[in-house]
C-alpha cells in the first residue's frame, strides 16, 4: 500500500470506576518513510523538516538516547536501530508509520504506529509510539510471533504517564490491525487484577494523498494536533469534575519506565 491518509473517527470509554464516553473525528497519514523526500517534492502542502501546512519532521518521532542531543537521525535510522535491539534486521524491508504531521508547525501526536515488512512484503513486526503531554516517549515493541492473520495483539505492563487518572502499573491490550482500505485499531486497558476499564478505538477510511484532500481537511478538521491537544484537556477537566482519583506526574516516578524523552522540570 503506498502512502496515503485515513479519516478516522476516535472513541473513548471508561466502564469503571465511573462511566465517561467520547468521540471525535481526525485524519492521519500512513506514511512510506522510504517516500518522505519524494512526496515533500511531489506536494505542495507537505514538506519534510520544513514548514508548511503539512510538516513531517524527525524530531516528533523516535529519538534514541545518544551522546550528542543535537544530532538527529532519520527515523528510519533510528527504528533499525530501535530494532536490532528487539533481533530485528530491518535490511531494505518497508516501513509505514500511522500518524499526525506538523500542522503550521505545531504536533502532538499522543500515539503513532510503525508497521514493518520484510522483504518480500510480508508483516514482520509492529513498533507503538505513546508520547504524553509532557512530551515523554514511550515504545512498545509487537514482534511477529504474536501476529494473529492481520493484526499484531499483545498484552504489555503500561508503567508510563499517559492520564492523571488511570494508574501506572495498568496494562495496555494491543489490537492493531494492518492498515489496508480499512482501518481498525484497539488499546484497551486492563487493571492490575485483569479487567478491562477502559476501551479506544481508531476506526477510518483510506483517502488519496494528494494536494486537493491535504487543503480539504486542514479547513474540514482544523489544526488537529492543537485540536487533539485541546480535547485532551478539556477530557481531563471533565474526569476531575466527576472525582477521578488524580495522579501527579512527580509522584510514582519508579513506576516510569522506559521513557525517552523523559520531562525535566524547569528550575527558578
Amino acid at each position: 500500500m503506498n502512502s496515503s491518509l485515513y479519516i478516522c473517527k476516535v472513541m473513548h470509554n471508561r466502564l469503571s470506576p465511573k462511566k465517561h464516553s467520547f468521540w471525535y473525528n481526525v485524519y492521519m497519514f500512513y506514511l512510506d518513510l522510504d517516500e518522505i523526500a519524494q512526496l515533500s517534492g511531489k506536494l505542495k502542502w507537505f514538506s519534510f523538516n520544513k514548514f508548511n501546512l503539512f510538516n513531517f519532521r524527525n524530531k516528533d518521532h523516535l529519538q534514541l538516547p545518544k551522546d550528542n542531543p543535537d544530532a538527529i537521525k532519520s527515523v528510519r535510522e533510528q527504528l533499525t536501530e530501535y530494532l536490532m535491539a528487539h533481533n530485528i534486521v530491518l535490511g531494505l524491508g518497508r516501513v509505514m508509520l500511522l500518524t499526525n504531521l506538523s500542522v503550521l508547525g505545531y504536533n502532538f501526536n499522543p500515539v503513532s504506529f510503525y508497521f514493518c515488512f520484510d522483504e518480500a512484503g510480508q508483516p514482520l513486526c509492529a513498533v507503538v509510539e505513546i508520547s504524553n503531554t509532557f512530551h515523554e516517549m514511550k515504545m512498545f515493541f509487537i514482534g511477529k510471533d504474536e501476529l494473529d492473520k492481520d493484526a499484531f495483539r499483545q498484552r504489555a505492563d503500561k508503567y508510563f504517564y499517559v492520564s492523571p487518572f488511570i494508574d501506572l502499573d495498568t496494562s495496555f491490550d494491543f489490537n492493531l490491525h494492518i492498515p489496508a482500505e480499512k482501518l481498525d485499531i484497539r488499546i484497551d486497558d486492563y487493571d492490575k487484577e485483569g479487567n478491562r476499564f477502559f476501551l479506544s478505538t481508531l476506526i477510518g477510511e483510506s483517502k488519496t494523498l494528494n494536494d486537493r484532500n491535504l487543503l480539504r481537511y486542514f479547513f474540514l478538521i482544523p489544526l488537529i494536533p492543537l485540536r487533539v491537544m485541546w480535547l485532551i484537556h478539556w477530557q481531563a477537566f471533565l474526569l476531575w469534575r466527576k472525582k477521578f482519583s488524580f495522579h501527579k506526574k512527580s509522584a510514582n516516578q519508579i513506576l516510569q519506565k522506559d521513557v525517552y524523552k523523559p520531562y525535566k522540570p524547569q528550575t527558578k
